[in-house]
């Protein structure tokens, strides 16, 4: 992501959103994601923020590497003992690495002319049979928050377009409304699908 004006929103919100619990539902959708991985499965947290999924995904006995485009979010996950490294979404590159990809929320940051590049890229860094968990928000166009940041929305149908067209299988969906660093009540999606 080289939105500047949304990366500088979250580094001028370093320590709320460090501050940021992982939700219930984001918990459940974890353990889920979690149970279809072999033990010991290696995971990239593409756009992992302060590490706090990370450090989760680590405690359930998961190798994790983390890549955040935000400095002080890799020193905090660092700070969580995760392996945390300065990249994004084009740092992704490589075939059959990872068993799991966990974007939570950082691809909805991606511009729409870029979107199907980067589920391909994630695609193809999956070992074959591989997880990936996407989490979006819900809606049509593009538009900035309160705070700031760039978000690019799409419909679940689009999303599982998108997601057969990288060559994923959509095994889960949930759906629901939450509120993130800006506050307001937004509808999301939480997809899991295979490679």
């Amino acid at each position: 992501m080289t939105d500047h004006e949304t990366l500088r929103a979250y580094s001028d919100r370093i320590d709320e959103y460090a501050a940021v619990a992982m939700t219930e539902i984001q918990a459940r959708a974890m353990v889920d994601f979690i149970s279809h991985l072999p033990n010991g499965a290696h995971i990239l947290d593409l756009g992992c923020g302060p590490g706090v999924h990370a450090a989760a995904m680590q405690a359930a006995g998961l190798r994790v590497t983390a890549l955040d485009p935000i400095a002080e979010f890799v020193e905090v996950a660092r700070a969580r003992g995760v392996d945390a490294r300065l990249g994004g979404f084009d740092d992704v590159t490589g075939t059959d690495l990872y068993d799991g990809v966990w974007a939570s929320f950082s691809l909805l940051h991606a511009r729409r002319a870029d979107f199907a590049r980067h589920l391909t890229a994630l695609a193809k860094a999956l070992k074959p049979g591989g997880l990936l968990f996407l989490g979006m928000k819900l809606g049509t166009g593009e538009a900035r928050d309160d705070i700031g940041r760039f978000y690019t929305y799409y419909t679940e149908p689009a999303l599982r377009e998108h997601l057969e067209d990288a060559g994923l299988t959509v095994l889960s969906t949930e759906t629901g409304e939450g509120r993130g660093l800006a506050g307001t009540l937004d509808p999301y999606i939480l997809i899991i699908a295979r490679g």
